[in-house]
């Protein structure tokens, strides 16, 4: 036996595992304390105590102690060791001697020192049978030593404690005294004569029931009354006769209800019968208990087994017929009938309740529910096991199916008026000025610089207003939207069609409920139509937002149909209440009237916001072009439209396609009138990274670039194609739409380069400046406080100077041909896989148009000045020198052409250093030009003419021989060619003798001037450097050699 095993027996107190009856001892133990007590009271001495006296023992406060045959107690224990000292277990010693004590605990308690039961003989016999003498005395010495000791501390105990003792003493005494004579003192007992007190006594106990006592003898002490004494019966005395009387009327009223044994016997098959069904007749309060707790498994359980026994009692009431039944049977007839009645009105209470809570189910939150949680599902499988005519799996379906209905519905015509209502309040608004406009086009390049996180490239209102419109596909076409639970249904119809949903579903009662675990082909076929139906919903209104015309009619917004409680838009937020109203910031009685009539391009779209520019709407129009290709690309993954009609996916392939169409369109537009207005982007301020040119180009590029980038992504809705089958759906842009774009690029180009001359050549008037007039204060509100001076960058700019702003706008020109625009080709060739082979020429042929147009406007006022000192210089009386004297100066008008010449060079090298290379050497040209005309006005030159003519010329060339072109070279060589033509051959023959001496007077006069126009000096090579042109810099004439080498 193991030691789980003995502890199991000793807790329980029996001797086998495995009892075969109950212990007669165990039938008394509940009695024991009882009898004991009783036993006690009237075994134990009279002591004046008594009444104190508590009886308990041992076994009542230890635990595991038992009662023997004799009814005294003992304490079991497991084990102990022997008193004699032999052993420290005599469990374990007696077991290997052969002694089965674990079995035995009656046995083994009469070998336990501590048991009330030991038996010394019997000890001795077993334990020590084979002892000697001399041991046995060992023993006796061990047992009395063990007995002094506890002797001794028994003792030390009693001295130690011996004045708790006393104390205890006397406040017993005093607790026994109050309680038996109230806490008044005991009258001591008086002495009496013998004969004479004998004599009044016996007359006193005779007389006393007669009731007489005499007037001098003590009334009776009322404190005595309740005290514990004998005589008041121990305290009850005042309460038992009024307990007497209670109870013999409760006998009075009780006993004849209680009696007869007629009565009883039917009590008792009524209580039989009753117990017999017991079960059954706390069916219904069990169901209702299973309802309140929400335990469908228990109810599902219960409801079962009353349907059973139900139709038992219907197959007995059928078989018995017109019989008489027995009371057995007509007691379980009509328990059956009267638990059937209410168990199945529950039922039916709580079936209409499952029925609402499975359609209502269709009102509640995606994002309310837990994860993995199908809610329909519970309550289908709930529904099927409690037996149900209709089919749950069919009326989930399409509960499910009319509440998407609604919601597109709903959700469409409620977005699209609120969008109309923004769209009304910023058409009603005044056009955003050209100051407004060119400020969020300039933040193109501060937001490309400063990567903000959230651009904003139009005003707050338009934004808010895109926003909106993103927020309404995202609504429709998202996967997080109604096309995404519009695919969901469809997923759960198509798993229901296949059975691969219903097969955890129960069968219900007796396999009632399969019949509606299969679909009919009906049901199948009309929820295939059913999901196509949603899908054309939806893809109508999308077609029909980007499509049609803005709506008219705002007054379905204000009045909104009546909602029912099974109405999607009964728990939406977007119903219009009162206060729904007030936060949309509608007044009812002042609705936005429609936008006026302006001829503006966006007034035909719906999904335009009024004044919107084309920067935020390539950023918004992107975003909604992915939402429409992925929600199309999703809507032809369901079965019954991708496999179905090939019309639907037309049709969807058609939204794509208008869509993209219709934003093509009206952003070409949006595109076309900003490049019209990029010119009021230009604040003069020159570019922080290259001093020669201003921010424009930046600028341009940037919006150009941003606009390119946004139509591709329109174009081929590229971050849509990741979708399964999307290329399917979402086809190329047709050659016509990319025509399109490619020529309104070209278009813009021109428009916005030609802006750009608008802008320098402006007249400037003297008072003031007529820019800052004309442009609506752009200049002025971006410039410095007086409009003149813009200083950026450690330079100053004099935007009031026409001929400064035609200098920075012509180096613009040539930032923007030599490296923006090749850059914009690129790029729009990359983004739209074509060849701008005719547009590349087109540009550069508008770019070389545009620059020799502001070219000739900026060096008009120049050359007409040349011209004029030139033809006053040369056919002036006092030009040819006097005859036999030689020229050693050259004439004075060609010091004031070359200073005409230093005044340019010092203007453009300051505003455009890039450009005076180009306008020096045009200026050559010209002077050369001017000369040459001027020199044939003279019909004959002589020697002195001649070397004057000379003289002027070589100054001139070589002063300005680093701007020498090809050109001025050519010109020369006719001055000199138109010279000789007007000499004779003596004059020749003589100015060669003269070349040298020419050619020490040029250098005298070269290196006299050397400070003045050291401005037309070469500049030194720096190190790895080069001093040539700009690299990419416009070349409009070839480099020349100069005349003077000939």
């Amino acid at each position: 036996m193991g030691d789980q095993e003995r502890t199991v027996l000793d807790f329980y107190g029996i001797s086998t595992p495995y009892p075969v009856e109950w212990p007669a001892e165990k039938n008394r133990g509940e009695d024991s304390d009882e009898e004991a007590d009783t036993k006690k009271k009237l075994n134990r001495r009279k002591s004046r105590y008594q009444a104190l006296e508590r009886v308990s023992t041992r076994a009542s406060i230890v635990p595991g102690s038992e009662n023997s045959g004799s009814g005294k107690s003992n304490l079991v224990q497991r084990d102990e060791p022997d008193p004699l000292g032999t052993t420290d277990s005599v469990v374990r010693t007696l077991k290997q001697m052969g002694l089965p004590l674990q079995d035995d605990l009656k046995l083994r308690n009469r070998f336990l020192l501590s048991s009330t039961t030991f038996s010394p003989a019997l000890f001795l016999s077993q334990m020590h049978a084979t002892a000697d003498t001399q041991s046995l005395l060992y023993g006796l010495d061990t047992l009395s030593r063990s007995i002094d000791q506890k002797s001794a501390s028994l003792k030390v105990l009693v001295e130690s404690n011996f004045e708790r003792f006393v104390r205890a003493k006397a406040t017993i005494d005093n607790v026994y005294k109050e309680m038996k004579f109230r806490g008044a003192e005991p009258t001591p007992p008086r002495a009496r004569a013998h004969s004479r007190h004998a004599s009044r006594n016996s007359f006193r106990s005779s007389s006393g029931g007669m009731g007489l006592t005499s007037p001098l003898s003590p009334a009776p002490d009322p404190r005595k009354k309740n005290a514990l004494v004998k005589e008041s019966e121990y305290g009850v005395m005042g309460i038992k006769n009024p307990l007497l009387e209670v109870s013999a009327k409760a006998e009075d009223l009780w006993g004849p209800a209680l009696g007869g044994r007629e009565k009883e016997e039917k009590l008792k098959t009524t209580v039989s019968s009753i117990e017999s069904y017991k079960e059954f007749v706390e069916a219904s309060a069990a169901i209702s208990d299973s309802i309140k707790r929400k335990d469908h498994e228990t109810l599902v359980e219960e409801y079962n087994k009353a349907r059973k026994f139900a139709d038992e009692t219907k197959k007995l009431a059928q078989q018995l017929g017109a019989g008489k039944p027995t009371d057995e049977q007509l007691y379980q007839i009509l328990i059956a009938a009267r638990m059937w009645h209410d168990v199945d009105e529950q039922i039916q209470a709580f079936k209409r309740d499952v029925w609402k809570r499975l359609i209502s189910l269709n009102n509640i939150s995606r994002s309310d529910l837990a994860p993995g949680q199908d809610q329909h599902m519970e309550l289908i499988s709930l529904l099927l096991e409690l037996g149900v005519d209709d089919n749950p799996i069919w009326v989930w379906l399409l509960s499910r199916y009319d509440y998407l209905k609604g919601k597109i519905v709903s959700t469409a015509e409620r977005s699209k008026l609120e969008i109309e209502v923004l769209r009304r309040r910023l058409g009603n608004a005044d056009k955003p000025s050209p100051a407004v406009t060119a400020n969020h086009m300039r933040s193109l390049e501060r937001h490309s610089v400063e990567r903000v996180k959230m651009p904003s490239f139009d005003s707050g209102d338009i934004v808010e207003l895109w926003e909106k419109m993103v927020a309404f596909l995202t609504n429709m076409l998202s996967t997080q939207g109604i096309i995404g639970e519009v695919v969901e249904f469809w997923q759960t119809v198509q798993g229901f069609i296949e059975g691969k949903i219903q097969r955890g579903l129960p069968g219900g009662f007796n396999g009632e409920s399969r019949k509606h675990h299969q679909l009919s082909e009906q049901v199948t076929s009309d929820l295939q139509k059913g999901t196509v139906e949603l899908v054309d919903m939806i893809r109508e209104h999308i077609l029909m937002f980007f499509a049609g015309p803005p709506p008219e009619d705002l007054s379905a917004l204000i009045s909104p149909l009546p909602l029912t409680p099974r109405s999607p838009g009964a728990n939406m937020s977007g119903s219009m209440t009162p206060t729904a109203l007030r936060a949309f910031n509608l007044d009812p009685n002042n609705m936005p009237p429609m936008s006026p009539k302006r001829n503006e391009a966006w007034e035909k779209f719906a999904f335009w916001p009024p004044w919107s520019n084309s920067i935020s709407a390539v950023h918004y129009l992107s975003k909604m072009l992915v939402l429409v290709g992925s929600g199309a690309s999703d809507m032809a993954t369901i079965a019954p439209v991708g496999r179905g009609d090939p019309q639907e996916v037309e049709r969807l392939k058609t939204l794509v396609g208008i869509a993209r169409e219709r934003c093509v369109v009206a952003l070409c537009a949006a595109w076309n009138r900003d490049a019209e207005n990029i010119k009021y982007v230009e604040d003069w301020n020159r570019s922080p990274d290259r001093r020669d040119v201003t921010k424009m180009p930046v600028s341009f590029s940037s919006f150009e670039g941003r606009l390119l980038a946004g139509m591709q992504k329109i174009l081929y809705v590229s971050e849509a194609m990741s979708k399964p089958g999307a290329g399917d759906i979402v086809l190329p842009p047709p050659p016509k739409l990319l025509q399109m774009v490619r020529s309104q690029y070209v278009t813009t180009l021109y428009k916005a380069l030609s802006g750009m001359v608008e802008n320098a050549e402006r007249s400037v008037k003297k008072t003031d400046d007529a820019w800052t007039t004309d442009i609506d204060g752009v200049v002025a509100a971006t410039g410095p406080v007086n409009g003149r001076a813009s200083t950026v960058g450690g330079g100053t700019v004099n935007v009031g100077d026409r001929h400064v702003r035609m200098l920075l706008t012509l180096s613009n020109l040539q930032c923007l041909r030599s490296e923006v625009v090749p850059s914009l080709n690129t790029q729009f060739e990359n983004a739209f896989s074509v060849k701008l082979t005719d547009e590349t020429k087109t540009i550069r042929d508008v770019l070389g148009q545009i620059d020799a147009q502001l070219f000739q406007s900026y060096t008009r006022p120049s050359v007409e000045g040349l011209r004029k000192i030139i033809r006053s210089g040369v056919t002036a009386p006092g030009w040819v020198p006097p005859a036999g004297e030689k020229p050693r100066e050259a004439k004075p008008y060609v010091y004031e052409v070359l200073l005409s010449l230093v005044l340019v060079h010092s203007q453009v090298s300051t505003t455009a250093s890039s450009l005076t290379s180009q306008v020096l050497s045009y200026l050559l040209e010209q002077t050369s030009r001017e000369l040459l005309e001027a020199f044939r006005a003279r019909p004959k030159y002589t020697l002195e003419a001649l070397m004057q003519a000379t003289l002027d010329i070589e100054f001139v060339a070589q002063s300005l021989e680093r701007y020498t072109t090809e050109q001025a070279g050519k010109l020369q060589t006719q001055i000199y060619a138109e010279l000789d033509s007007r000499t004779d051959n003596d004059a020749r023959a003589r100015l060669q003798a003269e070349l040298p001496e020419m050619r020490n007077v040029l250098k005298r006069l070269r290196n006299a001037s050397k400070s003045e126009f050291a401005c037309f000096k070469k500049p030194k090579k720096a190190a790895g450097g080069s001093s040539g042109p700009v690299p990419g810099s416009l070349s409009r004439v070839d480099t020349g050699g100069s005349v003077a080498s000939q």
